[in-house]
């Protein structure tokens, strides 16, 4: 039995959970909003945005930037994107047509797709499917004239499962990796459970690639909360999704924590910053992007100090 700080009731995790030392769990969960952004990397760069919207607004204003920077150079923009957050991408769909920035040197790669126990992906047609998100709240709200060609358009479907790594790298390799984080400290939809596969060799973790996979409970149960109207049965049980390797060899790496309910109740709290801030390891997938640069942007809300709210 473990005794949590700051109570008298004793009790261990649950099982089912991966991660599950409890000391760094204390220590990361006292951290505070005032000393969240503090981390030993300073190319590990922490900061918070209170507002929504100039959280939104700054992370579309990053992928147009980056794409008309580009454009202005006179090469291939590469991206791998996430679906979640989401708010950000009728807002750059917009600066993009207001800007009228083409981009026909625009390749985007989603970073995962749900799938069935077979490997079969969500067709995109289905209302749940990432292909359908990023379309309905990206590429169609750009004027057609200016949209990437789609056959620049990917998705980690069961057609191209296996060439996926290969089809980033063909393609110029990803000028950067935008995501967010899971409840259970997942990148894209590389779960906390792949711990067991890998235990402690962190390079063999960091270099492995796309993979159909069964998803974590917490996933199933995250997704059910701010997707599919918290039920759970409607939840695909596995995925396609990139690995470590994609995530660490983009040039750079962008994650957006904004993971908050409102009325001070935030899912990401604990977990945003057990993998900004916890021990490096397999159980933690997200743990990794301490050890590279890129920026780790959390929503005011997000970063309020970790603390019991009886609803």
């Amino acid at each position: 039995m473990k005794k949590n700080a700051g109570g008298s009731f004793t009790y261990a995790m649950h099982k089912f959970l991966p991660f599950r030392d409890l000391a760094a769990c204390e220590r990361v969960r006292a951290i505070t909003k005032e000393d969240i952004t503090k981390h030993p990397n300073k190319q590990f760069r922490i900061r918070v945005i209170e507002d929504p919207m100039q959280f939104y607004t700054e992370f579309a204003l990053d992928i147009v930037t980056r794409i008309k920077n580009a454009l202005d150079e006179g090469r291939q923009f590469v991206g791998i994107f996430p679906v979640g957050p989401m708010p950000q991408y009728p807002i750059a769909a917009r600066l993009i047509n207001q800007l009228r920035i083409p981009l026909k040197h625009v390749h985007t790669f989603n970073m995962d797709e749900y799938a069935d126990y077979d490997g079969t992906t969500a067709p995109a047609e289905w209302e749940g499917s990432f292909q359908r998100a990023m379309f309905d709240s990206f590429f169609n709200l750009i004027d057609p004239k200016l949209r990437p060609p789609l056959k620049q358009i990917h998705f980690p479907t069961k057609r191209y499962l296996k060439d996926y790594a290969k089809m980033i790298e063909d393609a110029g390799g990803a000028d950067v990796c935008y995501g967010g984080i899971g409840w259970c400290g997942h990148i894209a939809f590389w779960e906390a459970h792949l711990g067991d596969e890998f235990g402690d060799d962190l390079e063999a973790y960091k270099n492995a690639g796309p993979r159909h996979l069964e998803l974590h409970p917490m996933t199933i149960m995250q997704n059910a909360l701010h997707s599919f109207s918290g039920d759970w049965s409607w939840v695909p049980p596995c995925a396609n999704t990139i690995g470590p390797e994609q995530v660490m060899k983009a040039r750079w790496r962008s994650f957006w924590c904004d993971g908050y309910l409102g009325g001070g109740v935030s899912w990401q709290r604990f977990i945003c910053r057990l993998v900004a801030h916890g021990p490096v390891n397999t159980y933690v997938p997200g743990s990794i992007l301490q050890t590279v640069p890129g920026d780790y942007v959390i929503l005011g809300g997000v970063a309020d100090n970790c603390e019991i709210h009886m609803a």
